[in-house]
């Protein structure tokens, strides 16, 4: 496990309401704070009821608490769990050098929905995230999430996939500890099987 490249180390997970990236910072802040860190957590809604933007900011720090929000520009990993939220946060926050994990499978809002606006496809999507950032890994954490049968496990895979590109200090054993006194009993055992599936997608992602 790599140690925090910088201090504090700032970490945007990012999505809409309904996905849980709110229910992953906890989980993953919980895991860092267990390790030693210092966390600060800020979050900003949207309509969460209609597939607003959900965005939380963790910053992770060895040396004291920081203010809740990230200054503009200055994030160093996006965990996005909707790409078109993955270049909204990249947008205000990022700089050359972040990096970049994103769920493939959008989610069209209302609007898109409503034939109002076009979704745009995922080769344009790729092309603006890499005229944004060189650091990008992708993978399709819903459609695993969807084999399990239980779409909001997409979260948990996405959590598995950051511990597998080693860019935060932790691992299955240290996501097992929280996810036992977090998760119940009888769903233990598929949240740790998403856990390892994510994993297994970073391993396998397509990265630039």
């Amino acid at each position: 496990m790599s140690e925090l490249r910088k201090d504090p180390f700032n970490v945007i997970i990012t999505g809409v309401g309904g996905q849980g990236n709110v229910v992953a910072s906890r989980i993953l802040g919980n895991i860092l704070a267990r390790k030693g860190y210092y966390i600060t957590i800020g979050e900003t809604f949207g309509a969460t009821q209609r597939g607003g933007s959900v965005m939380s900011h963790l910053r992770i720090s060895k040396r004291s608490v920081w203010s809740p929000q990230i200054p503009k520009g200055k994030a160093d990993f996006v965990v996005a769990l909707e790409p078109i939220e993955a270049l909204r946060a990249m947008a205000s926050y990022g700089h050359p050098g972040l990096k970049v994990l994103s769920n493939t499978r959008p989610i069209y809002p209302v609007d898109v929905i409503a034939g109002e606006k076009v979704y745009p496809p995922l080769a344009e999507l790729k092309e603006a995230f890499s005229q944004l950032t060189d650091d990008i890994c992708f993978i399709d954490a819903t459609e695993e999430a969807l084999k399990l049968g239980i779409p909001i496990l997409g979260n948990v895979i996405m959590m598995g996939a950051v511990a597998a590109l080693d860019v935060l200090p932790f691992d299955t054993a240290d996501f097992r500890e929280v996810a036992v006194e977090s998760v119940p009993q009888d769903k233990l055992d598929i949240n740790m099987t998403a856990f390892e599936l994510g994993k297994t997608l970073a391993k396998r992602a397509t990265c630039s």
